[in-house]
Formats: structure tokens, C-alpha cells, sequence
């Protein structure tokens, strides 16, 4: 899992470039959308779906309850991502 974790922070920096951040410095359990974590947006979030789905060929449903959980930090994003690339 450390290694899919490491991918999404790359990922993340990547594709929102985030120039001020490296993927090292990206908490696996820190807050993505909170002031206290990177503080990204909606926008950032949709960004990263797009990324996902690219590489992973993850389908994300926006109706889907728990969106805000497996967005919530890498770590949660990780577990989404395993479980759908196998779904």
C-alpha cells in the first residue's frame, strides 16, 4: 500500500502542479481538504478524479456518499483506488 500511497502523492503534485509541495512532504494521513492539510478544493478534487480514472481506470460515481471519505487523505484515496482497480 505504501507504494500505491507514494504514486498518489506524486499524482496529486503532478496533476494539481504544486510547485511549493514534494510528494514526500504529503502526509499519508493528512487532511487533503482541510485548512490543516494541503486545503485543496472541489475543483482540485475533480482534477484528481480525472487523474485517477486515467491511470487506474477508476469510475467514480459523484452520487456515491462516501466520495468525501475516500478523498478524505492518501491513505483513504489508497484503499478506493485498490479496491476499485480490482472491482
Amino acid at each position: 500500500m505504501e507504494k500505491l500511497e507514494a504514486e498518489l502523492k506524486q499524482l496529486i503534485v503532478d496533476a494539481l502542479f504544486l510547485e511549493d509541495v514534494s510528494p514526500s512532504e504529503i502526509g499519508s494521513d493528512e487532511p487533503l481538504f482541510d485548512d490543516e492539510g494541503l486545503a485543496l478544493d472541489s475543483i482540485d478534487a475533480l482534477e484528481i478524479g480525472v487523474e485517477l480514472k486515467k491511470k487506474y481506470k477508476i469510475e467514480i460515481d459523484p452520487d456515491d456518499e462516501n466520495l468525501k471519505t475516500y478523498f478524505a487523505t492518501v491513505r483513504n484515496l489508497a484503499k478506493f483506488v485498490a479496491e476499485g482497480a480490482h472491482a
